[in-house]
């Protein structure tokens, strides 16, 4: 009789960088949601109680360096070769550029959630421009009526503002999940953590002026806190695919995802903190000082 011999089964890998994501997740969670909480103890009523600081200022231009030197030198390239691999294990040749769709396609979909928030958050436009072609006195208009129930309209878009920055937070987290090496995964956090922190401070400032209460902010921001997590559990699980499908995947997502770091970059952080006239100078050498960290990072390969 042939003897039965028992070899033991090879226990499943771990998706790679798993360690990596799990911290980055825990600091994605906490130090958010931490900045966000600072302004329920430290905020003022009055009139300058929502101006710009100037520190966070500069924290968000430096992000904004860290954003474009990721971007560009780190997710784009990685993107591109993703997409590629991915239609060539499928058999699949096209003269249409889907890769740059893609990415556009990202863009557009930030573009899209932030001008539906925005569009809820103006008011109507003023009558006076439709009486400044007229003489003075020629018409008599009736004063405005009062805003029935500000508070209740005030919560509505401070709503739709949390919702669609919650929207934006799991794109982004899907940009790191679906990194690979730790190394990736240590770069994208870096750029996720900087301007996190200084949106949910932002956040909570323009929640309490909205006159919300605490609890209410509190709630907000955590939901606004746990949606890069969900972010990067996501991309991790359509990381652990190794089938040519579960590669377009990943592909299409990490390019809506690189769209929405172009998007961060140079329709919110730059124009918002390069737009003040204040510490031009200073503004300008964090921007680089950023994209340069993110250039050393890669060329050591960290």
């Amino acid at each position: 009789m042939a003897e039965l011999a028992w070899s033991p089964v090879a226990a499943p890998r771990p998706p790679p960088g798993l360690g990596a994501k799990l911290g980055a997740l825990v600091l994605l969670l906490l130090l958010p949601l931490g900045c966000g909480l600072g302004p329920l103890c430290c905020f003022t009523p009055g009139p300058g109680a929502d101006a710009h600081s100037a520190v966070l200022s500069l924290v968000s231009c430096f992000a904004g360096g860290v954003f474009l030197g990721t971007c560009l030198l780190d997710l784009l390239p990685d993107y591109l070769r993703s997409i590629s691999a991915a239609l060539e294990g499928l058999r699949v040749t096209l003269q249409f550029p889907l890769a740059e769709f893609i990415l556009a396609m990202g863009f557009f979909l930030v573009l899209v959630l932030e001008q539906i928030a925005l569009a809820q958050r103006e008011p109507p436009p003023a009558a006076e421009e439709s009486r400044s072609l007229l003489p003075n006195g020629s018409i008599q208009t009736p004063p405005a009526s009062p805003s029935p129930n500000p508070g209740a309209r005030g919560a509505v878009r401070a709503a739709l503002l949390v919702l669609a920055l919650a929207l934006h937070s799991v794109l982004e987290g899907l940009a790191l999940g679906l990194q690979e090496a730790d190394g990736a995964v240590l770069r994208v956090c870096l750029a996720l953590l900087l301007h996190k922190c200084a949106v949910a401070f932002s956040l909570a400032l323009k929640l309490l002026r909205a006159r919300l209460r605490p609890r209410a902010v509190a709630a907000c921001l955590a939901l606004f806190a746990m949606m890069s997590p969900l972010g990067v559990g996501l991309g991790t699980a359509v990381a652990a695919g190794a089938g040519p499908r579960q590669r377009l995947c990943r592909g299409v997502l990490e390019g809506l995802a690189s769209g929405t770091f172009l998007y961060i970059t140079f329709l919110e952080i730059l124009p918002q903190e390069l737009g003040v006239p204040q510490h031009r100078v200073p503004k300008v050498i964090l921007l680089l000082a950023g994209f340069a960290l993110v250039t050393a990072i890669l060329f050591i390969k960290m």
